[in-house]
């Protein structure tokens, strides 16, 4: 239990490592995707993330590809109660936006496809601004009140509608967002330093970024990646071959070397060293790819290595 961290102010306690489950149903299939996560909890973990929309995007899903995977694997390991869920709402092809019909109807959806009672995290995976933010924490505190979600967060939200947000769950006495998942790492910093980080540190919430490696971009190894080559190759273009991309991996390449350990666990270890950052979120196709991932916790950057980092990325 001595890796295990409080999410925000609630009564989950999570391990450091959010393993992200975009790739079960993806690059992953279900046989590739259950060895992954028995390698992660194996290991210790007992975290993962995922939302209805994965894998939508591929020719032939629907959205929920992720979700189903996930919930074979906790029904064939007889171990949800071990396992912290969080999923996310607002993306699925079927249940678009933020209207509190949706949000019921999706989360009655994920439940189903991961085969349990509840959800230990819901995320509004995309604010819907045409909604009110009073609207969208009514909708969420009543499946809380129902012991289907316990407890609610944020991602991809402005810092106005986010404090709004909590500034009614607390005038209401209603549930209240406990974490956030920005987009942030070395190369992407300026969604989420400022204000989200300010709002993120004054109400006690636990930060886990996604596309913590930069769609791999900071593993130095751009390109392996499968079926998952193409999207991310996409991704991964508007680093490379830029001078500040180049400072990045140099400097990451350098720490590596002085602490014996791969870019990516530095990249992760970089990320778990900011304010608010609780933990990032990264994903793997194999058990191979994890052991890197898992590192970050142990290493432990000093100062100038931190700084050095935080310059050759500005």
């Amino acid at each position: 239990m001595t890796d295990f961290r409080k999410l925000g102010g609630s009564d989950l306690e999570v391990f450091p490592l959010n393993l992200g489950g975009n790739v079960f149903g993806w690059s992953a299939d279900e046989s590739a995707s259950f060895a992954v996560l028995d390698a992660y909890t194996a290991a210790g973990g007992n975290f993962v993330d995922t939302a209805d929309s994965y894998s939508a995007w591929v020719p032939g899903n629907q959205g929920g590809e992720s979700e189903t995977v996930i919930g074979n694997w906790l029904h064939a390991r007889g171990n949800r109660d071990s396992v912290v869920v969080a999923t996310k709402v607002s993306n699925h092809p079927q249940y678009r936006g933020l209207a509190p019909a949706t949000i019921k109807a999706a989360a009655e959806a994920s439940l189903a496809r991961l085969r349990t009672d509840r959800i230990d995290l819901y995320y509004t995976h995309f604010d819907d601004p045409s909604v009110r933010v009073e609207d969208i924490i009514t909708a969420l505190d009543q499946l809380v009140r129902e012991g289907k979600v316990r407890q609610i967060a944020a991602s991809n939200i402005s810092p106005e509608r986010l404090a709004a947000s909590l500034e009614f769950s607390e005038r209401e006495g209603l549930a209240r967002y406990v974490a956030l998942q920005p987009h942030y790492n070395l190369v992407s910093r300026h969604t989420f330093e400022g204000r989200l980080q300010e709002l993120a540190q004054r109400h006690g919430l636990s930060v886990l970024p996604y596309f913590s490696l930069a769609s791999g971009f900071l593993t130095g190894k751009h390109g392996s990646g499968g079926a998952a080559d193409s999207a991310r190759r996409e991704r991964v273009a508007e680093y490379v071959g830029t001078a500040r991309g180049d400072r990045v991996l140099a400097e990451l390449a350098r720490v590596a070397a002085a602490h014996h350990v791969e870019p990516a666990t530095v990249a992760l270890a970089w990320l778990a060293a900011q304010p608010t950052v609780l933990g990032p979120i990264a994903s793997a196709r194999t058990p191979e790819q994890l052991p890197a991932l898992l590192a970050f916790k142990d290493l432990h950057l000093t100062e100038a290595e931190v700084a050095g980092l935080t310059a050759a990325s500005a």
